[in-house]
C-alpha cells in the first residue's frame, strides 16, 4: 500500500519557505500560494501589486520568477517524499493563476532528479563580485544545457563574436536605464540600506557588490545615480562566461518553463561550485532584447542572460515571511 509523507501545516510552510529563495526580478519576490488540504494542491499566483510596469510591462521578468519558485516548490516536495503533478496556467480566465501542483498522486512516479537539488536552494545566491578566470569544463556545460532541456528550455554558452555583441547591447541598455528617470524611481523602489528596519524585499545595499573599475561582466549596479558612501571598487572578468536561456516561443506558458528552467539551471550550478548573477538590462528594452538572439541559429525567444563562473557566493537577501504569501483553505 502507497503511504504518503507527512503534509501538516508546518511541512506545508517548509516547502513555501524553500519555493520562496528563488530569485526574481528586482528581489520583488511577486508570488502568492494557496493550499488546498482536502485536495493536497497548492495554487501559485502573480502578486501584480509587485509588477514593474515600466522595466517589465509584459510581466515577462514577473513570470519567470515565479516559474523559479515553483521549480524550488517542485524540488522541495520531491526531496520530501511527494509525487507531484504540475499544471501551468490551470485557469485560462484567470491569467494570475499561474500554476497548480497536486501533491501525493498516486502512481505518479518520484522525480529523483529534482530531488536531488534540493540541497542547493538554501544556499544559492546571487553573486554580484567578480569570479575568476576560470573555464567551466565541458562536462559541466553540457550538463547544465541538459538541466534546462528537461524544462523545455535551450541554453546556450555565447561564444565570441556573439558575446561582445551581447556585451555591447547590455552596455547600451545600462546608458538607457541612467537616462529614463522613470526607471530610475522605479529601480529605487526596489532597494534599501539593508538595516533591520528595511522591508523584507528588493535589494539590499550589501548585496550591490563593489564598482566595477574594469572588466566586461554585466553585473547591473543597483545603486543607479546615487553613490554609495565606502562603496569598494573592483576588477571583474574580462572574458565573463555568458549563457543566454530560450525558449521557442513567448507566451506566459513559456515565461514559466523559462523560470523553471533557470532555477534548475542554478540550483545545479550550486551544487557544482559555480556562482552566478543575471544580465537583464537588455531584456527590459523590447528593440535590444529582439537582438540578443543568436545570429547563428536566428530562433527562439531570449528569456535570460546568466554570468557563470568561479567566484564568492552571494549574500543572502531578505525573504518575506512565510505567513505573508500563503493561505491556507481546508
Amino acid at each position: 500500500m502507497l503511504t504518503h509523507p507527512t503534509l501538516d501545516d508546518t511541512a506545508v510552510k517548509s516547502l513555501v519557505a524553500e519555493a520562496t529563495t528563488a530569485p526574481s526580478m528586482h528581489n520583488a519576490q511577486p508570488w502568492r500560494f494557496e493550499y488546498a488540504r482536502a485536495s493536497r494542491t497548492m495554487l501559485l499566483s502573480a502578486d501584480l501589486d509587485r509588477a514593474m510596469p515600466l522595466a517589465d510591462p509584459t510581466t515577462r521578468g514577473l513570470h519567470l520568477g515565479c516559474g523559479a519558485a515553483l521549480l524550488n516548490l517542485r524540488a522541495a516536495a520531491a526531496h520530501a517524499g511527494h509525487r507531484t503533478v504540475t499544471t501551468l496556467l490551470p485557469a485560462p480566465h484567470t491569467p494570475t493563476l499561474l500554476a497548480s501542483v497536486r501533491l501525493d498522486v498516486p502512481h505518479e512516479p518520484l522525480d529523483v532528479s529534482l530531488s536531488s537539488l534540493q540541497p542547493a536552494i538554501a544556499i544559492r545566491h546571487t553573486s554580484r563580485r567578480p569570479f575568476s578566470d576560470r573555464r567551466i569544463a565541458d562536462s559541466l556545460r553540457s550538463a547544465l544545457v541538459e538541466a534546462a532541456a528537461r524544462e523545455g528550455a535551450r541554453l546556450a554558452f555565447l561564444t565570441t563574436p556573439h558575446r561582445e555583441a551581447v556585451l555591447d547591447l547590455i552596455l547600451h541598455a545600462e546608458g538607457y536605464d541612467r537616462m529614463d528617470d522613470g526607471r530610475e524611481v522605479e529601480q529605487r523602489r526596489w532597494t534599501h540600506d539593508g538595516s533591520a528596519e528595511a522591508p523584507p524585499e528588493g535589494i539590499p545595499e550589501y548585496a550591490f557588490g563593489p564598482v566595477k573599475r574594469s572588466g566586461a561582466a554585466p553585473v547591473r549596479d543597483f545603486a543607479g545615480r546615487r553613490a554609495i558612501p565606502g562603496r569598494d571598487y573592483a576588477d571583474f572578468e574580462k572574458q565573463p562566461q555568458l549563457a543566454s536561456l530560450s525558449t521557442t516561443h513567448d507566451e506566459p506558458a513559456d515565461w514559466l518553463r523559462a523560470g523553471q528552467a533557470l532555477e534548475r539551471v542554478l540550483l545545479l550550478a550550486t551544487r557544482q561550485g559555480l556562482a552566478s548573477s543575471f544580465a537583464t538590462q537588455a531584456l527590459e528594452w523590447p528593440d535590444l532584447r529582439w537582438l540578443l538572439r543568436d545570429p547563428l541559429s536566428g530562433s527562439g525567444h531570449v528569456q535570460m542572460i546568466l554570468r557563470l563562473g568561479y567566484g564568492p557566493d552571494g549574500p543572502r537577501t531578505p525573504r518575506r515571511p512565510v505567513d505573508e504569501v500563503l493561505t491556507i483553505t481546508p
